[in-house]
C-alpha cells in the first residue's frame, strides 16, 4: 500500500521522505537555544525565558548557546553547539535559533547531529525574490543534511512552546497554523474547557510542512481532531497522503484554507510566499480525503471541538427541540438546507410527547414545547422521550436568550440527560452577553453537551460530524486502490507524445486509443478523391475536419463540416476546408479527417490539467458548445475511485440528461465512468509529460452503447 513513506506517489510525483517522527520535537530531552540572552529589554531575553519555562514543563534540559556570554540567568552558556555537554554524547533533540540569519548555523547543527531546529527569523519567501532565494538555500542545506536534520520555519514563532492547560481531560484538538495569530482563537478554547494538546506554527515551511504534522498528530492517542489554518500547501500530494492517513485512522481534519478569492490568494502569497491552487481543485481534493473545509475561525473552533469530543452517531436523524415554535422553525430550515435529515417522529412518539406538551403544539419535528413544560418535571421527561427515539441521533436545542428560570432549568436538564446517553446533545446559547450562569457554568461545565453561540455554526458542525462518520465508515484509501491497478497504455502513449508541442487531433486520438478509449471510425486523407473513398469506407453520413497540430478550435476557423451524405458534398467540403485553412493562416494541413458521424447522445467534456499544488487533475462536465456557457464541470485529484466518479457526475447540473429526461432513454453512465477512470490512469501514468488533455465532445450514447470521443486536444510538456 502506498503511504507517505514512498519516494513517489501513484502519479510518479516525488513526495518527500518517510513520515516524520515528531516526538523529539514536542517532547525533547535536550534543547539548545542559540543566541540565548538575559539582557534586560532584549527580545531574545523574553524568548529565552519562555523556552526555559517550556523545557522545564516537558522535562527537557536547556542549554544556552552564545559565544558572547559565560552564563544566562545563572546557567552556564556555551560558545557553540560542539561545546554543549550532552549526557552520554547523545545528539541534541531540538535547537532553537534566535539569530537574524539561520543559514550560517546550519553546518553546526549538522555537525552536532541535532534532530530538529526552529528558525524564527523573517525576511524570506514572504518578502519577494531575494528572500525566496535565501529560503531555497536554507531548504537545500536541510534537505542535503546527512544526519536527517529537520527544520521548522523560517518566519515562525513561539506557538509550539505555549503553556497548555493540563487540568482538562478527554480527546484534544491538535492545532496547525501557517499564521500564528490565526490560531489564537482556538488556543483560547481552553478557557471554556476544551482541551488542546499541540500547536504547530509552520511558517514558511522551508522544510517541515502542514502534511508532516497532520500525519504525526493523527497517530497521537490524545488527539481527537486536527484543526488547521492553511494559506498554501507546499506539496499538495504530500498533504493528500497525510489526509489519507488521518482518514484511515478515523481522525477528523478541519481546515480553513484561504485563497477562495483573488484578493485572498494574493495576501496568502505575500504572507508566506506560497502558491494557492485553484479553489475548486482544493475543494475537490479536501472532499476526496475527508478534510472538512470551513470558512471562518469561529467555524473552525466549533467544528473541531465537536468532532474531537463527540462519540460516533447512533443514527443520522436530527431532532430540533425549542421553547418557541418560531425558533424551532428557523433552525429546522437551516438544518434542512444543510442536508441534515429531520425525521418526522412516529405517531406513537408524538402521542407520548403530548402527555407533557399541549395538543395544539407540533411535536412532529421540530418539537415545540410552548415554554412552560421546561420549567418543571415535564422538561426532563420530554428530553428522555426524544432521545429514546431510534431515528434520532442528534438533539439540537436552541435557547435564543436567557429567560430565567425556564432557560436555567432547561440548560440543567440538557446537561443531565446528556450524561445518560451516547447520542449527541447540542445547545445554541444565543445570548450576546455570554456571562449567564446557565451558559458559563452549566453548559460550558459539561463535557457531554456541545454548546454553540450561533445557529449556523451549530448546523455546520453537526453536518460535518455526521458526514465525517459516514465517510470514515466506508473509507478505503484511494492510494491503495490505485496501486492495485496495472499500468495501462504508458508505453504506447509515450511514442505519441511530443515534448513541448500540441498534438493534432489524429495524434491526440492515438493517445486515447492507447488507454482503451473509443473513437469514431475515421481516416486521414490528403485529397478530395481520398476523402470520397474514405467516406465510403467509414459510411455516410460523415464529418470532415481539418487536422494540424497548431489547430485547437476548428469550428471557430471553419474547419468542420458535418452531416455530409454524398460524394459531391464531401468533395466540396474538402475544398472549403483547405480554403478556410489558408485564410486562417495555417500554411499546411496535416490532412483532413473523414469521420463517422455520431448522433443521439449527450455531449460531455473530459479532460486533464496540471494544478501547481496537486499535480494532475481530471475534469468532467457538460460538453460541446455549452462548456464555456454553462461552466458545468466537476473536478477530482487522482487517485479516485469509481464511486468518486459517480459522485462527480451527480454534482453536475446536467446529471438529469444522463438519467434520461422527458421520456428520453437513460445514457450509458457505466461507460462514462469507465472513460473517466481510463483518463485518470493516463493522467497518473504520464504525470507531467501531459500538460493538458481536452476531449470535447465525449458523446455518451444510450445505455449499453458506450461513449465515443469525437474530438480531442492534447498538449505535451
Amino acid at each position: 500500500m502506498l503511504d507517505a513513506g514512498d519516494e513517489t506517489d501513484v502519479s510518479g510525483r516525488p513526495v518527500h521522505g518517510r513520515p516524520v517522527d515528531l516526538d523529539a520535537f514536542f517532547r525533547p530531552a535536550t534543547v539548545a537555544v542559540i543566541g540565548a540572552s538575559d539582557t534586560p529589554g532584549r527580545p531574545n531575553t523574553g524568548i529565552t525565558r519562555q523556552l526555559a519555562a517550556w523545557a522545564a514543563r516537558v522535562g527537557a534540559r536547556m542549554y544556552p548557546v552564545n559565544p558572547g556570554r559565560a552564563a544566562v540567568d545563572g546557567e552556564p552558556c556555551y560558545p557553540d553547539l560542539a561545546s554543549v555537554p550532552v549526557p552520554g554524547g547523545e545528539p541534541i533533540d531540538l535547537a532553537v535559533i534566535l539569530l537574524g540569519d539561520p543559514e550560517p548555523v546550519v553546518p553546526q547543527l549538522i555537525e552536532a547531529k541535532v534532530k530538529f531546529a526552529v528558525a524564527f527569523a523573517s525576511g524570506f519567501a514572504e518578502t519577494g525574490a531575494e528572500g525566496a532565494a535565501a529560503q531555497q538555500r536554507l531548504a537545500r542545506l536541510i534537505a542535503e543534511a546527512p544526519t536527517g536534520l529537520r527544520l521548522l520555519g523560517p518566519n515562525t514563532n513561539l506557538n509550539a512552546f505555549e503553556r497548555f492547560r493540563e487540568d482538562l481531560t478527554g480527546p484534544a484538538i491538535a492545532l496547525i497554523t501557517q499564521s500564528g495569530h490565526q490560531g489564537r482563537p482556538l488556543f483560547s478554547l481552553q478557557q471554556i474547557g476544551i482541551r488542546l494538546s499541540h500547536w504547530a506554527p509552520t511558517g514558511n515551511e522551508a522544510d517541515l510542512e502542514v502534511a508532516d504534522f497532520v500525519h504525526w498528530f493523527a497517530d497521537q492517542p490524545e488527539v481527537g481532531a486536527i484543526a488547521a489554518y492553511i494559506e498554501g500547501l507546499k506539496d499538495g500530494r504530500a498533504f493528500l497522503l497525510a489526509a489519507d492517513h488521518a482518514a484511515r485512522r478515523g481522525v477528523p481534519v478541519v481546515a480553513v484554507k484561504v485563497g477562495r478569492t483573488q484578493a485572498g490568494a494574493r495576501m496568502a502569497a505575500s504572507h508566506t510566499g506560497k502558491l494557492t491552487g485553484a479553489d475548486d481543485v482544493v475543494d475537490a481534493a479536501f472532499r476526496q480525503f475527508g478534510v472538512i473545509r470551513v470558512d471562518g475561525l469561529d467555524e473552525l473552533q466549533d467544528t473541531a471541538a465537536l468532532l474531537a469530543r463527540a462519540k460516533p452517531p447512533q443514527a443520522d436523524g436530527v431532532a430540533v427541540y425549542s421553547i418557541s415554535g418560531g425558533t424551532g422553525a428557523h433552525l429546522a430550515d437551516l438544518a434542512s438546507a444543510a442536508g441534515l435529515t429531520m425525521p418526522q417522529l412516529a405517531e406513537a412518539k408524538q402521542a407520548e410527547l403530548h402527555q407533557w406538551i399541549p395538543d395544539y403544539l407540533s411535536v412532529a419535528n421540530p418539537i415545540d414545547n410552548g415554554g412552560h413544560p421546561v420549567g418543571d418535571w415535564r422538561g426532563r421527561k420530554i428530553l428522555d422521550a426524544i432521545l429514546a427515539d431510534p431515528s434520532v441521533g442528534v438533539l439540537i436545542c436552541p435557547i435564543t436568550g436567557p429567560f430565567p428560570p425556564m432557560s436555567d432549568k432547561l440548560a440543567q436538564d440538557l446537561v443531565e440527560v446528556a450524561e445518560t446517553t451516547d447520542k449527541l446533545v447540542c445547545v445554541v446559547w444565543g445570548s450576546p452577553v455570554g456571562t449567564e450562569a446557565a451558559y458559563r457554568e452549566t453548559l460550558l461545565g459539561s463535557s457531554r453537551v456541545a454548546t454553540f453561540r450561533t445557529f449556523g455554526n451549530c448546523v455546520g458542525a453537526v453536518a460535518a460530524y455526521l458526514e465525517h462518520h459516514r465517510f470514515t465508515a466506508s473509507y478505503r484509501s484511494p492510494f491503495e486502490q490505485a496501486a492495485q491497478v496495472p499500468c495501462a497504455g504508458k508505453a504506447k502513449a509515450q511514442r505519441v507524445l511530443r515534448p513541448g508541442q500540441q498534438l493534432s487531433e489524429v495524434a491526440a486520438k492515438q493517445l486515447l486509443r492507447a488507454y482503451g478509449l473509443r473513437v469514431p471510425r475515421e481516416q486521414l486523407v490528403t485529397s478530395a478523391a481520398g476523402a470520397v473513398r474514405a467516406a465510403g469506407v467509414v459510411g455516410y453520413p460523415v464529418v470532415l475536419k481539418g487536422s494540424a497540430p497548431e489547430v485547437a478550435h476548428k469550428t471557430d476557423l471553419g474547419l468542420v463540416q458535418v452531416g455530409l451524405t454524398s460524394a459531391s458534398q464531401v468533395r466540396e467540403a474538402f475544398r472549403l476546408l483547405t480554403d478556410n485553412a489558408r485564410a486562417a493562416g495555417i500554411p499546411r494541413l496535416e490532412g483532413v479527417l473523414v469521420c463517422q458521424m455520431v448522433e443521439a447522445g449527450v455531449e460531455m467534456v473530459l479532460g486533464v490539467n496540471q494544478d501547481p499544488t496537486f499535480g494532475p487533475t481530471v475534469t468532467v462536465g457538460m460538453g460541446g458548445v455549452f462548456v464555456e456557457v454553462l461552466a458545468d464541470t466537476a473536478v477530482r485529484v487522482p487517485p479516485f475511485s469509481c464511486t468518486d466518479v459517480r459522485t462527480m457526475l451527480k454534482e453536475l447540473r446536467c446529471w438529469p440528461l444522463l438519467e434520461g429526461v422527458r421520456g428520453g432513454p437513460p445514457m450509458d453512465v457505466d461507460a462514462l465512468v469507465e472513460a473517466v477512470m481510463r483518463v485518470q490512469r493516463m493522467a497518473m501514468e504520464l504525470g507531467g509529460d501531459l500538460a493538458e488533455l481536452d476531449i470535447n465532445p465525449l458523446m455518451v450514447l444510450e445505455r449499453g452503447k458506450g461513449v465515443v470521443a469525437l474530438d480531442a486536444l492534447a498538449v505535451c510538456r
